[in-house]
């Protein structure tokens, strides 16, 4: 499940580039380490059920680990995790199968793959019995943040490490969260459940059927679209909204809980990375062009390519972006979210996307901006094509800085060298390509009385953009 925003870590994480497609830890983002730990395990081919805004971009990182045959489900909108994972359960049932499902949210870390991989073996077998499993995350500290699982005194007969879950609970207060830990019968709930296709889809109808119907007849109206299944948008803007723990396992006989002891976390805000990251003998966690003198506790990102300089501080969070700055305390960034709802009640973009915004053949990067120009970096991926195209309001000035580029201007067709350059004028019907084997990177200068990107009349798109 691919489809978070995650707020809480902005402005790294935004709406149209979220967590799950950074790389947060190690050099592989969030949702290709999820894939790559389960590798060892007999599993079928992946499907990763995501927002139809982040589907070239789950392409690509998928592309990127190698993995070929993934079913990827696009949701026209979120509707929580009981919905998608009703899409993925009817479309896994689609040619007749009945498969168990391992759901996992894209945006976790687990450190331990062995352990991940015994539990999911103990799930296989209470799964394919008619279980419904969630797996709970072992309490090391009395966390209030999150919403715990109490199991059973006694396991499964025959599966010592699957218990009936006794109950679901809510977010405690330090002394309820300090008393669960201590009796050793309560773990965080982690998101990951385990369950044969029918017996949740079963489930679901009989406490929320609303959302059954409208996945079955999304899925059931899905068109292809290159690579990826894009369930009907109006069946499924009819699907209520609710999580798989609310819709049907605090309500169904059958959930059990495994234990996970595995160095979990779910990333959930900058804190929670600090507690995961390695830190240096002041405690602080230091990322990417970062100067530090008498600073303790800190978290510092620059992602950007400006040097980022602290002095004498304690427990502060820094991250640095192109173009947006958050300093926070370290022990307030839960609340990274409200400044969130801020800036979109002011609709600030900087919520939507970054300055660097990626596109299924590449990415440009803002360079400048003024009120009748701005200027972009673009680079093309080796083999990418942009649609052929128009614009109404502006005229194009194209700068090859790197590589060689197929260029359709009009009637023309021709080629440009690193720095060569050419004009299109607004009306003129133009295409660029990259035929080569390195990526084309290219400055473009757009002038004119209208720059929004808005402003594209597409004639041909080979990834099937309007």
């Amino acid at each position: 499940m691919s489809g978070g925003a995650g707020t809480r870590l902005w402005p790294l994480s935004r709406a149209l580039f979220p967590k799950q497609f950074h790389c947060l830890s190690g050099e592989h983002t969030l949702l290709q380490q999820t894939l790559r730990r389960l590798d060892g395990l007999a599993l079928a081919a992946p499907m990763v059920v995501c927002n139809q805004e982040h589907r070239f971009l789950v392409a690509e990182q998928l592309r990127e680990i190698g993995v070929q045959q993934a079913v990827i489900l696009l949701e026209p909108a979120g509707r929580n995790t009981a919905p998608a994972a009703a899409l993925a359960a009817v479309q896994a049932m689609a040619d007749g199968a009945d498969p168990v499902l391992l759901v996992l949210p894209a945006d976790q870390m687990i450190e331990n793959e062995a352990a991940l991989h015994a539990a999911i073996q103990a799930g296989m077998q209470a799964a394919a019995q008619g279980r419904l499993v969630t797996f709970g995350i072992v309490a090391r500290t009395p966390e209030t943040g999150f919403g715990y699982i109490s199991r059973r005194p006694q396991a499964l007969e025959g599966m010592p490490q699957v218990f009936p879950v006794e109950s679901f609970v809510e977010k405690p207060d330090l002394a309820r969260a300090q008393a669960w830990v201590a009796s050793g019968r309560y773990y965080w709930n982690s998101g990951i459940f385990m369950f044969r296709a029918s017996r949740y889809l079963a489930e679901l109808e009989r406490f929320s059927p609303a959302i059954v119907q409208a996945c079955r007849a999304a899925v059931a109206a899905a068109t292809a679209d290159l690579d990826f299944i894009r369930v009907d948008a109006a069946a499924f803007h009819s699907c209520p909204s609710d999580s798989i723990d609310y819709a049907v396992m605090e309500k169904t006989a059958d959930a059990v809980v495994i234990p996970l002891d595995a160095g979990w976390s779910d990333v959930g805000s900058w804190s929670a990375l600090w507690d995961v990251s390695a830190r240096d003998e002041q405690e602080n966690v230091l990322r990417g062009d970062v100067l530090a003198l008498d600073v303790h506790g800190c978290y510092v990102h620059a992602t950007g390519k400006r040097l980022i300089t602290a002095l004498g501080v304690d427990d502060l969070v820094i991250v640095d972006t192109d173009d947006a700055l958050l300093v926070a305390s370290r022990h307030r960034v839960q609340e990274v979210k409200t400044l969130v709802g801020q800036l979109k009640a002011g609709q600030r973009a900087q919520t939507e996307t970054h300055r660097k915004v990626y596109r299924p053949w590449g990415y440009y990067d803002f360079i400048d901006q003024g009120e009748r120009h701005q200027a972009k970096r673009i680079v093309l991926r080796p083999g990418a094509r942009l649609s052929l195209q128009k614009h109404q309001h502006r005229a194009e000035h194209w700068i090859v800085v790197r590589g060689i580029a197929l260029v359709t201007r009009g009637e023309e067709t021709f080629t440009l060298a690193e720095n060569e350059s050419t004009y299109i004028p607004p009306g003129t019907v133009h295409c660029l390509e990259n035929t080569g084997a390195i990526p084309l990177e290219m400055i473009e200068v757009q002038s004119g009385s209208y720059l929004g990107e808005d402003d594209i009349v597409r004639l041909e798109d080979r990834y099937g953009r309007q």
